[in-house]
């Protein structure tokens, strides 16, 4: 690229500032991983059309390095021209690097074979885990750098990590900076940001010097104290001569109207533009209970549907968007305070509203409506001016214009009252928008104010009015939001629907079959497989029953060819009788890697590995629920301590922690388990002085052999409560034949060549069953919809996974995210057909693969 001098970035108490400009910026978060090459520059034109300036970019480590020591920055992973394109678009970027990103992307963009080196714990101030970070920025930073604001690119400010403060690090003011060090050492000069999580400022940034704090503020939309919560960190930063960078929030415009008037200067709701996970990308996370999938739709209801086309709230961004522009450096400049007193309304409101004074001259109040019914809000008299009364739409948040010097924008006098926006302004006259009957006052230089009720403008139709004579007035158009600024092409949701009740079953193999003879079963990261599936077999003659330790994602097992339920259990432990069985096999799918880091349950941690985990064979059981010493402070027990059962100590004292010790018969030689039953949230066991956490949704504490003699569990007494504990001995299963099938192993096998034999729609296939299938399908965008239940489906065009369907079947976790139950064929990648691998489960009912409903969409 070619530098381009006079070009600045600077980040004060007015915002974020280029080229000397200040304004309140609008962000939207957009991200090229989601969507096809081919549509990047539609969709950031369709940003572009919103009126916001800026959009945040992540970058997924693991998106790029896609196996160690293997980079990709071609194609659709030339993040290069992508920042190239935002900028042809006339928008800034704020990139986002991580090199954590949360995102609900496969690991949170941590690449999954972190996790094999158990020395290195990530997101910390730990040298193996440094010099992995640094050989990801080694190759990420350079391409922000060159495309920075004053070398003639689009990147304004740099996020270094996300979210931070959620994590338990360590030293948080050692690992930041050595981020920013990197940083500056590859010449990153724009703003530096580190945003919270959950409002902790100095435990996002650790306190970093150059290292700005910025905050992710996600409200319940109806809270009446959104206000005052946003005007404390304002006021926070402002303490450090900073403003108010809020870099993630919700999507609803009347909620970033509440920021906006307490005090944001850089306002970035998550995720205004949506998108779609395709490849085997999408996340485990917290949301489910505890875990739950995240869908290949990518989608929280922002203003850009996943597809690209526009829905209501774009209109909304493009008011909010001119009611800054106009306003400009005097809304940037604006100091927040608590306007409570400002106005009656019939409707709930916020408990503490907010005013911004603006600079110059003027205030702009804030009145939400927090409830779904219309309601009015009464403005009391002031300044010579008497009481008003106007509509307050539903779910809205009304801006109303007080006391604005009309001079710096071309016009005489001063608009005293506008309770429309003000979303233009100039020699030509006042434009404002409203869906609602509206009341504006303008005051002549020399004269008295001139009142006018404004009607409620139409879609198409605006309302134009003189205001005042012609030596000393003011021409002024209302118009409806709907028509305010560049309104894009709505692509269609629903276009034509088609059924597909034929396909040709394909002579296509699902696996190839070769395996590798481990002692363990190997986690699938140990074979190679990041994303894709790993297949285990071993011989289980001679065990009854067996214990299995840490398996997911979807753990999908069969004992002599007959299929199990599946289990999706996020690494919880599960017991399989496995009596006269011969041979036990397991596919185990990787969903994702976990996005977030949750103790409840093993395969949610950050970092967590994939596969079938350990298994066991249980050799004896024994209960070990009575013979328990009751004591600890709030026990008032004496001493000796009694004997009692497990959580089974009486006191007046409810709540209080209670601990219950005893030995444990074990052998001193053998693998044990303690299964703690009747768990309520979570537990603390100290196994020979050494604590740890047992969660009621994994109850299970692994003792190794020498472990458990001495057992301590403390939990708060409640009245009636109970735990009953038994100690299982384990034998170690040998001996596994494993077979690793990485994602490209089965990109290849989708586009190979197979002949097909005709079937027709539904089918049946038995429990376990997996085969190949391909469908015609018209031309153009489709969204993609299977019938059926027990199965899964993953679908592929054009060498890419499309993405993978679960129908109807107990045994699935939730979904969260979007929508699970639909695929979208891109336009670009459309070649007239689809291929799709169906693996059967066994369930209460008959698996049954039904009809793929095919509907046309417009990008």
């Amino acid at each position: 690229m070619t530098a381009t001098t006079g070009r600045a970035v600077g980040l004060g108490p007015s915002g974020l500032v280029l080229d000397g400009g200040e304004q309140v910026r609008l962000c939207a978060s957009l991200f090229y991983f989601r969507i096809p090459r081919e549509s990047w520059a539609s969709r950031l034109a369709a940003v572009r059309a919103s009126g916001y300036d800026l959009v945040d970019v992540y970058l997924p480590w693991n998106f790029h390095e896609v196996a160690p020591g293997r980079w990709d920055f071609t194609g659709r992973r030339d993040v290069g021209a992508f920042l190239d394109l935002a900028r042809d678009a006339g928008l800034g970027v704020i990139a986002r690097p991580g090199p954590y990103i949360c995102s609900e992307w496969d690991g949170g963009g941590l690449p999954a074979w972190l996790g094999l080196d158990d020395g290195l714990r990530v997101r910390q101030a730990e040298p193996r885990y440094l010099a992995q970070v640094e050989a990801w920025f080694d190759r990420a930073l350079p391409v922000l750098a060159e495309r920075q604001h004053d070398r003639g690119g689009a990147v304004v400010a740099v996020q270094l990590e996300n979210e931070l403060d959620f994590f338990d690090t360590a030293d948080r003011a050692g690992y930041v900076g050595r981020l920013r060090d990197a940083a500056l050492r590859h010449g990153v000069a724009v703003p530096l940001i580190a945003c919270a999580g959950q409002g902790d400022g100095q435990g996002a940034t650790g306190g970093v010097d150059g290292v700005a704090p910025a905050f992710n503020f996600y409200p319940d939309d109806r809270s009446p104290f959104v206000e005052p919560e946003v005007r404390r960190y304002a006021d926070l930063v402002a303490g450090q001569d900073l403003p108010l960078l809020v870099t993630e929030t919700n999507r609803r415009h009347a909620t970033l109207r509440r920021l906006l008037v307490s005090g944001a200067k850089v306002i970035a709701p998550y995720l205004q533009a949506s998108g779609f996970d395709f490849g085997y990308t999408p996340s485990v996370g917290n949301w489910g209970d505890p875990g739950g999938f995240m869908s290949h739709d990518y989608d929280f209801g922002g203003y850009l549907d996943p597809v690209g086309g526009a829905r209501p709230e774009h209109a909304e961004a493009r008011v909010l968007a001119a009611l800054v522009r106009t306003l400009g450096p005097a809304l940037a400049r604006a100091t927040t305070e608590d306007a409570t007193g400002a106005y009656r309304t019939d409707v709930a409101t916020s408990a503490a509203p907010s005013r911004l004074l603006l600079d110059g001259g003027g205030e702009l109040l804030g009145v939400p409506n927090l409830t779904d019914e219309p309601g009015t809000v009464t403005l009391p008299a002031s300044g010579g001016l008497d009481e008003v009364t106007v509509p307050l739409p539903p779910a809205s948040c009304l801006l109303v214009l007080r006391d604005l010097p009309l001079a710096a924008h071309g016009l005489p006098g001063t608009a005293r009252l506008a309770t429309a926006d003000l979303v233009g302004a100039g020699p030509d006259g006042l434009e404002l928008s409203a869906r609602g009957a509206s009341v504006l006052v303008l005051e002549p230089a020399k004269g008295v104010p001139v009142r006018t009720d404004l009607p409620a403008p139409a879609p198409g139709a605006p309302v134009r009015v003189r205001v005042g004579t012609a030596g000393a007035g003011w021409d002024v158009v209302v118009r409806h939001p709907d028509d305010v600024g560049s309104v894009p092409a709505v692509p269609a949701a629903e276009g034509g629907t088609a059924v597909i009740d034929a396909v040709a079953r394909l002579d296509l193999r699902t696996r190839d079959g070769a395996t590798v003879r481990h002692d363990l079963p190997p986690w699938s990261e140990e074979v190679g497989v990041f994303r894709g599936r790993t297949h285990y077999s071993t011989r289980v003659d001679g065990a009854a029953e067996l214990l299995v330790q840490g398996a997911s994602d979807i753990v999908d097992l069969t004992l002599d060819g007959e299929a199990l339920p599946t289990v999706a259990g996020f690494g919880a432990s599960f017991l399989v009788p496995v009596a006269g069985a011969q041979r036990l096999s397991a596919t185990v799918e990787t969903w994702g890697h976990a996005n977030f880091d949750d103790v409840r349950l093993p395969a949610l941690r950050l970092g967590s590995l994939r596969g079938l985990g350990r298994v066991w064979s249980v050799v004896g059981r024994e209960d070990v629920s009575a013979l328990w010493e009751a004591s600890g402070d709030g026990t008032w027990s004496g001493d000796p301590a009694p004997v009692r059962s497990l959580a089974g100590w009486s006191s007046t004292r409810v709540g209080e922690a209670v601990t219950y010790r005893r030995r444990l018969p074990v052998d001193g030689r053998s693998h044990h388990v303690l299964h703690l039953d009747g768990v309520a949230g979570s537990v603390r066991l100290t196994v020979d002085g050494v604590a740890r956490v047992v969660t009621q949704e994994d109850p299970w504490a692994y003792l190794g052999p020498g472990e458990g003699r001495e057992a301590a569990v403390t939990v708060p007494h409640l009245p009636g409560s109970g735990l009953r504990a038994e100690l299982l001995r384990l034998d170690v299963v040998h001996g596994w034949d494993v077979e690793a099938q990485p994602d490209d192993a089965l990109l290849a096998l989708s586009a190979a060549s197979a002949p097909g034999t005709a079937v027709g729609l539904p089918l049946e296939p038995a429990p376990g069953e997996e085969a190949w299938f391909e469908a015609e399908v018209p031309p153009g965008g489709l969204s993609l919809r299977f019938e059926g239940r027990q199965v899964r489906v993953s679908v592929f065009a054009a060498g890419e996974l499309l993405g993978r369907v679960w129908l109807d079947d107990p045994r699935r976790p939730r979904f969260t995210g979007g929508d699970p139950g639909r695929l979208w064929l891109p336009a670009p990648w459309n070649t007239g057909s689809i291929r799709f691998m169906v693996r059967a489960t066994r369930g209460e009912e008959s698996p049954l693969l039904g009809r793929v409903h095919v509907t046309a969409v417009q990008e």
